[in-house]
């Protein structure tokens, strides 16, 4: 594995900006998401990291190299797609053995059948080897892409959602896989994806992108305690966090124009009146979605509790986060 440093990287399509000036280190061995919604820049920059696209500025040095001049093949990395992109016609076994036979790599034929078996166990496909590509079920077909990536041993690993078109129970499986997978492997991996839950189970770093540009880079838990805009705290967190007046409860740092509260943030039993309106009981918790002064805000309470749609509560704020009117954190 390999350490991945972006340095002030930028790609425009015309009038549209892919990413601009991102500046970045992906620490070797370290599992980094990019997280932001369609077109904030992401699989813009896997393709400027495997060569796919070629950068209008900036550099990308993979291993202790510039790797400017090189073509994809020679910047060793292994790309997983959102879709499953195998070939139809080939066994899951000639799938996963496909990129060891390619001249660049030149593999003997012990250690490809070695390397197929291995992959396979880890992502429990043993048992399909020598089924057709055509006869595995999404979450198997998408486990055989991820495969062929795995048995590159390539310096990193690019993978743009690749559990994207899963259903909500093989995306929850193969999430705890792959973490599994790049733990055990001691693996560099970039990861893109608009979903958070992926980010904040997955990441050891996370970065945060919006309208191609780098806002905000951190763990996880830095990234969800102090964001450092309003953008960045909607990114992270479910459910999401409230955004409120800043005069709703008074007692802000001056320049303050909106507050941000964390469903778990609000104090219940003391401060404003608050009307409940609908209640959801998720049986480890039960989350409250509230009126106040006109506002919606979701909070948590003790899933014990025995509240009745239309009560009042009482709520208060606890460490809010501030932000200006440009959305900027006021600290």
């Amino acid at each position: 594995m390999a350490e991945v440093i972006l340095k002030n990287l930028s790609k425009s399509f015309g009038a549209d900006v892919g990413v601009e000036d991102i500046s970045m280190t992906i620490p070797d061995g370290a599992f980094v998401v990019l997280l932001g919604p369609t077109g904030a820049g992401k699989t813009t920059t896997l393709r400027l990291i495997s060569g796919l696209e070629k950068a209008d500025k900036g550099e990308v040095w993979i291993g202790g190299r510039n790797v400017a001049t090189e073509t994809p093949a020679q910047r060793d990395v292994a790309m997983v797609f959102q879709q499953y992109s195998l070939y139809p016609h080939l066994t899951v076994r000639d799938n996963l053995a496909f990129p060891l036979k390619s001249p660049i790599l030149n593999t003997p034929a012990d250690e490809i059948a070695r390397k197929v078996a291995e992959v396979a166990e880890v992502l429990q496909i043993s048992h399909k080897l020598d089924n057709k590509a055509t006869a595995l079920s999404g979450g198997e077909m998408q486990r055989v892409s991820i495969g062929r990536a795995l048995v590159r041993e390539p310096s990193i690993y690019l993978m743009d959602e690749p559990l994207s078109s899963l259903d909500a129970k093989l995306r929850t499986d193969l999430r705890v896989e792959l973490k599994r997978i790049q733990a055990n492997l001691g693996a560099t991996l970039l990861y893109v994806t608009h979903d958070q839950i992926e980010a904040m189970t997955m990441a050891t770093h996370v970065g945060v992108l919006n309208e191609g540009k780098l806002v905000q880079f951190g763990t996880p838990r830095e990234i969800y305690e102090n964001p450092n805009s309003l953008y960045v705290a909607s990114r992270l967190g479910l459910p999401r966090i409230n955004i409120l007046p800043a005069d709703v409860f008074g007692n802000v740092p001056a320049g303050t124009n909106q507050i941000g509260l964390r469903p778990e943030n609000i104090a219940q039993g003391t401060g404003q009146d608050a009307e409940i309106k609908r209640i959801e009981h998720l049986g480890d918790q039960t989350r409250l979605h509230l009126n106040l002064q006109g506002h919606a805000i979701t909070t948590i309470a003790n899933p014990e509790t025995t509240y009745t749609p239309g009560a009042q509560i009482k709520i208060a704020p606890k460490d809010p986060l501030c932000f200006d009117a440009a959305g900027n954190r006021i600290r």
